[in-house]
């Protein structure tokens, strides 16, 4: 079982009308994204945070409930859902404006974590939006510092930089790497290593990762494919697998689906714990990136995150 923890919210997502624009209510998020993803997949997986009681909230809810994902680690508040309000710019690229203050992502607190996780639990997943709200990241970062041991849960971190969320990027960068050091997988686009470490090659952006503790880097690169390096057994190994040809709608989230179905891939493959990741081998990991890069090329092939179930993705 996979555990998505963070921000669960309402994208209001431009549109056109016939006069002018408006904005299309959709369920979002980052890690509810990832953990919609899965639950497409078939992958057992549970999503842990703080979602409203408000008409919303229950839309979120049922979205979640809707596609497989559990929900007995969600706690509900009277606070209003947090918004996103998202406009598609040049290249199909989403623009996001945020409504969080007072809202129900940052208010998930140390006394809403689960005492004990399913005995099931293979993997915790975390990052995005909610790493820079208070008091939601020091939650988080209390949550994923229990799982360091070597029996423990898989950590996987995707930091989704939302630049304009940051007010004080050395403060970020510190709380950025602190994450990392805590985090068995790091997954990240083009555009995160681009704001964290301008001026890097992707693999010296995947190197830096590694060299902080994690087992497995990822960078995803658009239309450039991805690249992973590996800890193997004393080794590094390299890996780049191609993007798919698409049409491209949007890009909305592309990122989060493509950390989904990797993670997937390798639950159902029994490789998503941390002695197997030490021993995935070179075709495992590319076998890997090319699944997830054929969900992610699917989402970008229509509107808003719409991730794809497993009979959807060429095999």
């Amino acid at each position: 079982m996979i555990i998505c923890c963070g921000e669960a919210l309402m994208d209001l997502v431009q549109i056109p009308l016939d006069k002018g624009q408006g904005f299309l209510p959709l369920p979002g998020g980052s890690s509810f994204n990832t953990a919609v993803a899965i639950g497409r997949l078939g992958v057992p997986v549970q999503f842990l945070g703080k979602i409203s009681t408000d008409f919303f909230g229950d839309i979120i809810i049922k979205h979640l409930r809707d596609n497989n994902v559990g929900d007995k680690l969600i706690v509900r508040t009277d606070a209003n859902t947090t918004l996103a309000v998202v406009n598609i710019g040049e290249n199909q690229a989403p623009r996001y404006a945020f409504y969080t203050d007072g809202t129900s992502v940052p208010l998930l607190i140390s006394t809403d974590l689960p005492s004990v996780l399913p005995a099931e639990s293979s993997c915790i997943v975390f990052g995005s939006i909610s790493m820079t709200m208070e008091p939601v990241a020091s939650t988080i970062e209390t949550f994923i510092g229990r799982y360091q041991a070597d029996h423990s849960p898989v950590v996987s971190f995707d930091p989704n930089v939302r630049p304009f969320k940051i007010k004080d990027k050395e403060a970020y960068l510190n709380s950025f790497e602190k994450c990392i050091a805590a985090s068995t997988i790091v997954k990240l686009s083009a555009e995160d290593y681009a704001f964290v470490y301008p001026g890097f090659e992707p693999e010296q952006v995947l190197r830096k990762i590694l060299s902080l503790g994690p087992r497995l880097a990822i960078c995803t690169m658009g239309s450039s494919g991805a690249m992973a390096l590996l800890h193997s057994e004393g080794n590094v190994i390299r890996v780049s697998a191609p993007a798919v040809e698409t049409a491209v709608v949007d890009t909305v989230g592309a990122g989060d689906t493509f950390h989904g179905a990797l993670l997937s891939w390798l639950e159902t493959k029994g490789k998503l714990s941390r002695p197997a990741l030490a021993g995935l081998s070179e075709t495992e990991l590319y076998n890997a990136l090319c699944f997830a890069n054929k969900a992610a090329s699917i989402v970008c092939s229509r509107r808003g995150a719409d991730p794809p179930a497993m009979a959807e993705i060429p095999h």
